[in-house]
């Protein structure tokens, strides 16, 4: 494969790059350092566009598809925070990633977090992973791997390898860096999808103009929370940005989505080779459409410059506010790995779907057939694991904590993590280490819920409570480490006298 490589190492100015050798040399010192990198996973053209419930094929190239990451050391611990621009990331390629990572640089295994954006017009690292349904049926396989969105070994392959590498090349690449952390606001471009509907159901994208439409049935998350690294002459070598917003604005091909766009407003208006990496938020429930406006809404390129431009603006706004510090972060990693059942179809409801997955699909029954084929390879993935590993794990970087969950999160989820949590700056970040598909809100599984989301599928299917539990272990692995203040500017020296030019009464003559 004749790919690109988009590298950059956040080194101090006109220092070599690092080896192996002087990382650890860096890393006995007791130096608070930083470094990022960036590495290229753009799929080949030909390759499955993930996302949904049938195969796509990518025909076209917008823009890179990359993984970013970020290291940092506070002179005894060191984690890292790895952004991709992908649909989703299997819990195999993360242990596979985690386990060369710590034999290859030494960071532990339960020190990186890697979330994937949910691009889904990235590359094919889901949903149905190779070898998952080879216990099943020849009907079911056919189904699986021949009927249903697939991931690509080669590019899982390619992945794995790119984490490990941007991983191991920010390590190496670390130097004395000031870090400053911020918090802002955009609350324009993203909306709750879900809405309470006058027959008591909730409904996810009911269509603008709906009449039965009561209220939007669930919150956003409008918090936009960065943290800058800058070195000795001002460069910004690097930064962490954390929002809550899926990534399906699809401009049309390969494309980061609109992550393309906010780093492409951060580069132009800070620095051009600062990495810029994204995790996102908990926004199972949240996009870019909002049902409620009346207007049509923009076009695919137009919508991806909207949200990675205002995004990108507000975080260009706190990159030039924030005080970046001397002072070593303090860092710190939990994780915690559940145990959690899935939710059974019903053997009528088995029976009916295999009935119906028997026979060609019909456009006028397209969605029928789709979800009839989703019960029937639920029901073989059950037979063979009736209870999935969901890892749970919070990373601190100082004042901020990075809360991990494996799943397409509701916002209100994210929200309950955060009013619980000790820390400043907390930032749910949703598939994180794995992925068990939707994880709904109780209340949405319960007799006024519904939509898209609770549907029960092959991809998601775990028990009611499982959003539950994974706050509260997230929410207790955050309380687990000790937060540290957000750096702040020397106070002013105490009062002497006014300016003198300036207290006097008005003249008028």
């Amino acid at each position: 494969m004749n790919r690109r490589r988009f590298v950059f190492e956040t080194v101090a100015a006109g220092s070599a790059f690092h080896g192996a050798a002087g990382a650890a040399a860096q890393s006995s010192s007791g130096a608070s350092t930083a470094g990022f990198a960036e590495r290229d996973i753009t799929p080949e053209i030909g390759m499955e566009q993930p996302g949904g419930y049938s195969k796509v094929f990518h025909r076209s190239l917008h823009d890179p598809c990359k993984v970013r990451a970020a290291v940092f050391h506070d002179g005894s611990n060191r984690v890292a925070l790895v952004g991709l621009d992908a649909l989703m990331v299997p819990r195999a390629l993360v242990l596979g990633a985690r386990r060369q990572i710590q034999e290859r640089c030494g960071i532990p295994a339960e020190a990186v977090l890697i979330g994937a954006s949910h691009s889904h017009s990235s590359g094919p690292t889901g949903m149905v992973q190779p070898g998952e349904f080879d216990h099943a049926s020849p009907l079911v396989r056919r189904l699986a791997y021949e009927k249903s969105s697939a991931a690509h070994p080669a590019y899982l392959r390619l992945v794995e390898t790119e984490i490990v590498e941007a991983v191991c090349q920010a390590d190496a690449g670390r130097s004395a860096l000031r870090t400053g952390f911020a918090r802002g606001i955009e609350n324009q471009v993203a909306f709750n999808r879900r809405f309470r509907m006058k027959n008591g159901q909730s409904w996810t994208h009911p269509g603008k103009g709906n009449p039965d439409i009561k209220e939007v049935a669930g919150p956003t998350d409008p918090d936009v929370t960065v943290i800058g690294c800058w070195s000795g002459d001002g460069r910004l070598r690097g930064c962490v940005v954390h929002y809550c917003c899926h990534a399906t604005t699809n401009p049309g091909g390969i494309s980061a989505n609109w992550i393309y766009n906010l780093e492409k407003t951060i580069r132009a208006a800070v620095d051009p080779q600062a990495v810029v990496v994204y995790l996102q938020g908990f926004c199972g429930d949240v996009t870019q459409v909002d049902n409620l406006n009346p207007h049509v809404n923009p076009g695919p390129e137009e919508w991806c410059r909207l949200v990675g431009g205002r995004v990108g603006a507000e975080a260009v706004k706190l990159l030039l506010s924030m005080y970046p510090a001397e002072a070593p972060p303090h860092l710190g990693a939990r994780q915690r790995v559940l145990r959690i059942p899935r939710r059974k179809p019903s053997l009528e409801k088995v029976r009916r779907s295999l009935d119906i997955v028997r026979k060609d699909p019909q456009p006028d029954g397209l969605t029928e057939w789709t979800f009839a084929k989703e019960t029937v390879m639920l029901d073989a993935l059950i037979a063979k694991e009736p209870v999935v590993d969901a890892e749970v794990q919070a990373i601190q970087v100082g004042p901020a904590v990075f809360v991990a969950a494996p799943g397409e999160m509701f916002c209100q989820l994210g929200l309950d993590i955060k009013a619980a949590s000790p820390f400043q700056l907390t930032c749910p970040v949703e598939l994180a280490n794995g992925c068990v598909g939707y994880v709904p809100t109780r209340e949405a599984l319960g007799p006024g819920g519904g939509g898209y989301e609770t549907r029960l599928t092959a991809y998601t299917n775990l028990v009611p409570d499982a959003g539950d539990q994974m706050v509260k272990a997230g929410v207790e692995l955050a309380r687990q480490l000790t937060p540290a203040r957000i750096p702040e500017p020397p106070k002013a020296p105490p009062f002497k006298a006014p300016w003198s030019y300036g207290n006097v009464p008005p003249e008028l003559s």
